[in-house]
């Protein structure tokens, strides 16, 4: 009967005050929320690039990302020894509709393009009107979805960056075809436009550029060896080139940021030593204000060890509890986050062992914060409770 009644005990003295325990387990759970939302983070950014952009290298711009290079650095690239295929892709910018509605758009060589992104699937015939319409343009199926466009309908975006010859900032395209891609790539949110079109229709003061080039390494050659020949190619020139791995390109964008991992762990530090001190500070009232009630308890026949778990049961059953459901919360968010941002971190993955490490620091943050309480509730004196 005693396990029956402690168990009990427990779920009756959490609800003792509603308001304290209902505050307390939704700062647990938005802790643990954080918890998992940072770990996906940093996994996604310290993770190996994908079997496909192993052969993958990206050429930029060597002291700004934002710097343009020079659109003749294409077909010299495309030309050297140990360079399969080379395309040229553009950020445009823009959006679509109001300013709200943004996503991924670039200008790009077409068949270029998905000869080197194997990740993607487009269909041969889409390829083929992609390639022949002039104003043409393919997007990711997920996107099209999304505003319900279909092939041949024509869409207008509002630039931001780059105006028209004319002075306007109209860009009026034809939907020439969809493409599909694996949830680490851009699909979701991509917009393609041929390079071509762009560089003929845009303002003069921006023609002839290009954002950065993508390439797929020839069989048989090293990507280090074509990465150093490529920027030797370039060193002494007016614009100097940096060339990395797809995957060293994506790290070298987020380090702008800073060091995420130490970022991660200095927030989830704070916000645990935080929970820890208000969740202690909690437990240590909740025992001082039921001292009384222990020491009837201990009259009635409880053993000094049976109180002692009660008290440190009600702790770890409420870290515990807030703990599952931030992590619960952390799955079910997560198709919704790779939506937005999987783009930027190529995608968020909620996996067991993060929730089953968050489970284990729930337990061991209710041991931390109830295991005083617990000891006091021990050594209680029923004589001295009672006098008190």
């Amino acid at each position: 009967m005693i396990p029956l009644s402690l168990g009990r005990l427990t779920a009756a003295n959490l609800f003792r005050h509603p308001t304290r325990t209902l505050l307390s387990f939704t700062s647990l759970a938005i802790a643990f929320l954080l918890f998992m939302l940072l770990n996906a983070i940093t996994t996604a950014f310290s993770s190996g690039p994908s079997e496909g952009a192993v052969n993958r290298l990206v050429v930029d711009a060597k002291y700004s990302m934002t710097d343009n290079l020079p659109i003749t650095y294409l077909q010299q690239i495309h030309a050297l020894d140990g360079v399969a295929s080379a395309a040229s892709v553009s950020w445009f910018g823009g959006y679509y509709r109001d300013p709200k509605e943004t996503f991924t758009t670039f200008s790009v060589n077409p068949r270029e393009y998905f000869e080197i992104l194997t990740d993607y699937d487009i269909a041969p015939e889409a390829l083929a009107r992609f390639e022949a319409t002039r104003t043409g343009a393919v997007v990711s199926t997920a996107l099209a979805e999304k505003y319900g466009w279909r092939v041949g309908d024509r869409v207008t975006l509002r630039g931001n960056i780059w105006p028209l010859a004319d002075g306007s900032w109209d860009w009026e395209f034809e939907i020439v075809g969809t493409f599909t891609g694996n949830a680490s790539q851009l699909s979701d949110t991509l917009f393609l436009l041929r390079q071509d079109y762009f560089d003929d229709a845009v303002i003069s003061w921006a023609k002839n550029q290009v954002g950065f080039i993508l390439l797929s390494v020839a069989k048989g050659h090293k990507p280090e060896d074509v990465a150093s020949t490529i920027d030797a190619l370039y060193e002494n020139s007016s614009d100097p080139t940096r060339t990395a791995s797809e995957d060293q390109y994506a790290r070298q964008f987020v380090s702008q940021l800073g060091d995420i991992g130490l970022m991660s762990t200095a927030i989830l530090s704070a916000v645990f030593f935080t929970i820890l001190l208000l969740t202690g500070n909690t437990a240590s009232q909740t025992f001082r204000e039921r001292v009384p009630e222990l020491a009837a308890m201990k009259t009635l026949g409880f053993t000094d060890a049976s109180v002692a778990a009660l008290v440190l049961g009600e702790a770890v059953v409420l870290c515990l509890a807030g703990g599952a459901c931030g992590i619960t919360i952390a799955f079910v968010m997560e198709p919704a986050l790779n939506d937005s941002i999987g783009a930027v971190l190529g995608g968020l993955e909620m996996n067991m062992a993060s929730a089953l490490i968050g489970l284990a620091l729930a337990a061991g943050i209710g041991v931390l914060i109830g295991v005083q309480p617990a000891w006091s509730a021990k050594r209680l004196s029923i004589t001295d409770a009672l006098r008190e």
